[in-house]
């Protein structure tokens, strides 16, 4: 007998006037979610010998209309996060339910109808677009697979009035990716995300390969139609001041985990987690006086390989305050530590308040100038 499957998450309901002041609920919620890559050898007999832990354990919400900015290094698994949203990759397990429905045992044909409301701009607009396509075959392929638009006279005046929307002109249709600036092609990835009118858009490093001053323009244009359109966005990235400048709550990943989470400015004014506070320290200050006598972390070492992560803390082997006990034998839990900030370290409050100091040997790393 075949399991009935999971309900295909259909587009919310304009609220009624009685809710209008009802605080707005999680839209995705992500539970215990991992992405482990099995690592195969063997030629005639194929062999597992170990996996890759891209993602282990991931807990987090984006609350709809809500911009959740993930940071960390390379490496980390926040792009595989982020694809496993979508299911660009297999979910080894946990759950991802996005408006009630956990797209995680959806069956594939269902899954392909969902994604019409989650949407992905990725981070190579040229390499994202198909150059054989022109901009009209290109937007118009989603539409036509989701039954968007009657016919193709009404596609075209729908991508007409979309990329107007993000700032392109009409007469852009017949023109081919190459003929675009690095700049516009982006709008483009990000007009072939909204022609499908979704509900959560996942920006995996939507400006890491554009100009500084062509990076404002399309941070500008994101919040606009977050505005004008209720969207939600999930960002991805690695350069701090593009994830704060955007971000209602932000998530720190390591190694595959998240570490700690907080609203943007306080995780900016009050990081708790030891790898969160080496990151704001190699964040430049524009005042050579304050950055003459502000602290600085520095971490030695590189980031462990995802494939043998360590034991306990995944940070205790590059951590400033790494104890004798618990680190190395005892992993953390992501836990409140008051105001919603969320922390995954022994030791959070000890650091916060002065009382834990970086441990002897490695001392030297943190730097106080006079």
């Amino acid at each position: 007998m075949t399991q009935p499957s999971a309900p295909v998450p259909q587009p919310a309901a304009a609220p009624e006037d009685g809710g209008a002041g009802a605080a707005p609920g999680p839209l995705l919620t992500l539970s215990d979610v991992k992405v482990h890559f099995p690592v195969r050898r063997g030629v005639v007999f194929d062999r597992t010998v170990g996996h890759v832990y891209a993602v282990d354990g991931v807990s987090l919400s984006v609350t709809a209309g809500q911009t959740y900015g993930l940071v960390g290094e390379s490496g980390c698994g926040k792009t595989t996060l982020g694809r496993a949203v979508l299911r660009l990759v297999d979910i080894t397990s946990g759950s991802v339910v996005f408006d009630g429905t956990d797209l995680a045992r959806l069956p594939e044909g269902e899954m392909r109808r969902a994604r019409r409301r989650l949407q992905m701009v990725f981070q190579d607009p040229l390499g994202s677009l198909n150059p054989r396509q022109n901009i009209e075959s290109i937007l118009a392929e989603g539409m036509a697979a989701h039954g968007i638009g009657a016919n193709r006279q009404e596609r075209r005046e729908r991508i007409r009035a979309i990329l107007e929307r993000v700032g392109l002109p009409g007469g852009s249709l017949s023109r081919y990716p190459h003929e675009f600036s690095g700049g516009q092609r982006q709008r483009i990835g990000i007009a072939r995300a909204l022609v499908l009118e979704p509900d959560l858009l996942i920006c995996d490093e939507p400006v890491s390969a554009l100009d500084v001053s062509i990076q404002a323009q399309v941070l500008n244009l994101l919040e606009e139609l977050q505005d004008a359109m209720g969207l939600t966005y999930l960002v991805i990235a690695h350069d701090l001041a593009v994830v704060r400048h955007i971000s209602d709550v932000i998530g720190v990943m390591y190694l595959g985990s998240l570490v700690e989470e907080a609203a943007g400015d306080e995780l900016y004014e009050k990081p708790r987690h030891p790898y969160t506070k080496a990151l704001m320290s190699a964040v430049p200050v524009p005042d050579p006086e304050v950055e003459d006598r502000r602290e600085r972390i520095l971490l030695t070492g590189d980031l462990p390989s995802p494939a043998d992560p360590p034991a306990g803390c995944r940070f205790h082997t590059r951590c400033p305050w790494k104890q004798p006990t618990r680190c190395t034998d005892e992993r953390p839990e992501l836990r409140d530590t008051g105001g919603g900030h969320r922390v995954a370290c022994h030791w959070a409050e000890q650091i916060a308040d002065g009382t834990l100091h970086p441990t002897t040997d490695l001392a030297a790393r943190v730097l106080h100038d006079a």
